[in-house]
């Protein structure tokens, strides 16, 4: 049944680890009817991992949800591990993921920010396995998006600019604070690689919704998720997010999807992924259906964005 803040599930059907190689078990949860369309959740981060909050787009009587924790993120194992993750690994997890639960496709790929990025990179190697894309806070993965962000976003927020510049000690470090954060997260003891990820999560959160939000307060609090989000952040922004510039809206790539009925939801207010990269995205694959949110941010949970993406989860359903 639907409620004001969406759909209700009973606890996950089925949860359990799929190792992937000799580093990584995935953990991943099932909700919903276990003879649903099949759903995969892509969360967001690199590195933000999923909760059973997130199941509450999707009806629980017609879809069969599958919360996918990427390598290193959330409950999978080992935390924060920086070796064999890249956006080819977690391609290739999402469709190992798929065989081993028996779906023979997705019926939907959702995915909001990172996973926007990853659910179009999925589509494109896999378009047989995707028979529908929901698509938030589109971020195509390219470095001058993340520039933006860094810059442009953050003069919004120049009293959390200044507390994240001013962690950093040298002129030199300021001048490429992801390398800088990338290194105080990754190396030292572990007080301070937390203290290090708190300030480098804190700036990008407090970004992410126009009214202040408990939940990230929450989320800030906690230690194992700030050291996961920050570590593997920071691991892909360094690396281009494992991506050639523009990668996945060129020509070749967007015609393998161009057949898979799309909706891009986008925040106007959006400092993280402007609503430029959406239309960019919308005009490389014209037949994709895309709405502009007026009054919301980056998050999933804005109102506004939350109604729309509900809208055509159930719009989709019908498919």
């Amino acid at each position: 049944m639907a409620t004001d803040v969406g759909y209700a599930h009973d606890d996950a059907f089925d949860a359990g680890f799929l190792k992937v190689d000799d580093i990584h078990s995935l953990h991943y949860e099932q909700y919903g009817s276990r003879d649903g369309k099949p759903v995969i959740f892509l969360h967001g981060g690199p590195g933000g991992g999923t909760s059973k909050g997130n199941t509450a787009f999707f009806n629980p009587e017609i879809y069969r949800v599958v919360l996918l924790d990427q390598r290193g993120a959330g409950k999978s194992t080992p935390a924060a591990e920086l070796r064999n993750n890249t956006t080819q690994h977690l391609v290739a997890d999402i469709e190992a993921l798929r065989e081993h639960l028996g779906i023979s496709k997705w019926h939907m790929a959702f995915g909001g920010s990172w996973g926007s990025t990853l659910g179009l990179a999925y589509a494109e190697a896999h378009p047989a396995m995707v028979g529908s894309l929901v698509l938030r806070g589109i971020f195509l993965g390219s470095r001058e998006e993340m520039s933006w962000s860094e810059e442009s976003g953050a003069a919004f927020y120049p009293d959390v600019q200044k507390a994240f510049l001013e962690y950093l000690p040298t002129a030199e470090q300021r001048a490429h604070p992801e390398r800088s954060f990338h290194q105080l997260v990754t190396t030292g003891d572990y007080a301070a690689r937390v203290a290090a990820a708190r300030v480098w999560t804190t700036r990008e959160m407090s970004m992410s919704t126009v009214e202040p939000s408990p939940e990230i307060q929450a989320m800030l609090a906690n230690d194992s998720w700030v050291m996961s989000h920050s570590c593997l952040e920071l691991h892909y922004f360094v690396n281009d997010m494992f991506l050639e510039p523009f990668e996945l809206i060129r020509p070749d790539n967007v015609a393998k999807i161009s057949h898979i009925p799309t909706s891009l939801v986008q925040g106007r207010l959006d400092l993280l992924c402007p609503p430029k990269w959406a239309c960019r995205l919308q005009e490389a694959l014209p037949q994709s259906k895309l709405y502009i949110m007026d009054g919301a941010g980056h998050s999933a949970m804005e109102p506004a964005t939350f109604k729309q993406l509900k809208a055509v989860v159930d719009e989709y359903a019908k498919l």
